[in-house]
């Protein structure tokens, strides 16, 4: 009789833990003793690989008491023809590696014309003050020592040129010219051939093409200075050069704007 009662408080008292605070409606869940990432995932509804991405966990995934997790909330992309990795990333601005954590996929990613793919919501930014406004612009550096040869003009009709093109020799060192995560790393055919693309957080990104080799893959993290690849002639490159860019919002900006002076 003692066990039926025990067991009776136990039920009612489920929907006022669930009140409390539930996953499946929360954008921000305060984890309790005995939760785990899986559960609190499958309530979500959210796969715990994208919990832990947005909230920097790394195997074996160990929560504590009164820990706040983000719980970044989805919307589904129905893929058409024609459609990309680069090209949904870049209209969501998600990056890619978090789209494919989300779907389970691996390369070469299977992007059928019909196939419903889980987009990962981006996590609400704090305020930002002055002081935050200054640290969220990342430092960039050169991402390649060779002369520009031609340099950023964009026209008022859209035309004109994106970046700088880098005189080069096959096989140099391309170096990452912030920190960040590689959200393209594969061919475009249609200009570079070979390209990078670095995300490096608040609407900052770098691209780098004509690329002989990559040496990154997609969803890795590289530092400001990190290999990523060697110049070559891909693409319409007519010789060895690299084009970098960089990018804000996804509006292309005069790079040497934000490089040092050399």
């Amino acid at each position: 009789m003692i066990r039926l009662a025990h067991k009776l408080v136990l039920l009612a008292a489920a929907p006022l833990l669930l009140a409390a605070g539930d996953p499946a409606s929360e954008t921000e869940h305060t984890v309790e003793s005995g939760e785990t990432l899986g559960g609190i995932a499958g309530r979500a509804k959210v796969p715990a690989a994208v919990i832990a991405a947005a909230n920097g966990l790394r195997e074996p995934y160990n929560l504590r008491d009164g820990q706040v997790l983000q719980i970044p909330r989805q919307r589904v992309h129905v893929v058409k023809g024609g459609d990309t990795g680069f090209g949904i990333a870049q209209k969501y601005g998600v990056p890619f590696s978090n789209i494919a954590i989300a779907n389970g996929l691996e390369e070469p990613y299977d992007l059928a014309t019909g196939k419903r793919l889980i987009i990962p919501a981006v996590l609400k930014a704090a305020p930002i003050t002055q002081q935050t406004a200054i640290s969220t612009t990342p430092y960039f550096r050169w991402p390649h020592d060779g002369r520009v040869m031609l340099g950023f003009a964009l026209r008022a009709d859209g035309g004109g040129h994106d970046g700088l093109d880098f005189e080069a020799n096959l096989g140099d060192m391309i170096r990452a010219s912030s920190s960040g995560t590689v959200v393209f790393a594969d061919d475009e055919p249609k200009r570079f051939g070979r390209l990078v693309v670095i995300d490096h957080g608040n609407g900052w990104r770098t691209r780098y093409g004509h690329l002989q080799r990559m040496t990154v893959n997609l969803g890795d993290v590289v530092k400001t200075g990190e290999r990523i690849g060697t110049a070559g002639q891909a693409g319409i490159a007519t010789r060895p050069e690299l084009h970098f860019e960089i990018m804000k919002d996804n509006k292309r900006i005069d790079p040497k704007a934000k490089l040092p002076q050399r």
